[in-house]
């Protein structure tokens, strides 16, 4: 599995882009903005795109989606079930691409050789998910470096916020952590350092 970061976007988002290097096959994860830029990257690379994967709706993570998803053959946009009707940016809330995939916790995506799990993680919006293949996780705004995402927004909640942290923090064995914004960490850096998991694992 190779993991490609491109950060997109005045917000500077973290897009992803999971692929299997034997198939080529990948997922792109949160095309935030700059299409061009995420589609560059595929085509530069003989990737074949075969699905999207979305960790929220907020704005910054899904306006290259549409774009890109035309590009690359209108693949299957998986995303967490909460989102349908969520607020994407004030005055707009989010209404899934036709044959969008919602996901429940603990559902399984299988794309070629990737395998993704989901984790429902609400907190810095209702319909927030994490994704985990292999030993990485896509934590989108649910967990950053040192800290966890904002909770001022209309459907964010931070006892969820608690309650998804310390699942995350009580997950057995360690994971690079591939956040929607800023640098990756490892989950086991974050139990012992990160202020907002140790409150939630420890209070």
């Amino acid at each position: 599995m190779l993991i490609k970061t491109l950060t997109v976007g005045y917000l500077m988002t973290n897009c992803y882009v999971v692929s299997d290097p034997e198939t080529l096959e990948c997922v792109v994860i949160d095309p935030g903005a700059e299409s061009a830029t995420i589609l560059n990257y595929l085509d530069d690379n003989h990737l074949k795109c075969r699905a999207i994967l979305i960790t929220h709706v907020h704005f910054d993570h899904i306006t290259a989606l549409e774009h890109v998803r035309e590009h690359v053959g209108n693949v299957p946009v998986y995303l967490g079930r909460y989102n349908v009707g969520a607020e994407t940016s004030p005055r707009h809330s989010f209404t899934p691409p036709e044959g969008s995939i919602l996901c429940k916790d603990g559902d399984t995506i299988d794309v070629g050789a990737l395998h993704f799990q989901v984790l429902e993680t609400p907190g810095h919006s209702k319909g927030s998910v994490v994704y985990l293949c292999e030993d990485c996780m896509f934590s989108g705004d649910t967990l950053f470096r040192m800290t966890c995402g904002r909770l001022d927004f209309p459907d964010s909640s931070p006892e969820d916020m608690m309650k998804s942290l310390r699942r995350l923090g009580e997950l057995p064995g360690d994971y690079e952590v591939y956040p929607g914004h800023e640098d990756s960490t490892l989950l086991e850096i974050e139990r012992r350092f990160n202020p907002y998991m140790v409150q939630a694992l420890y209070s």
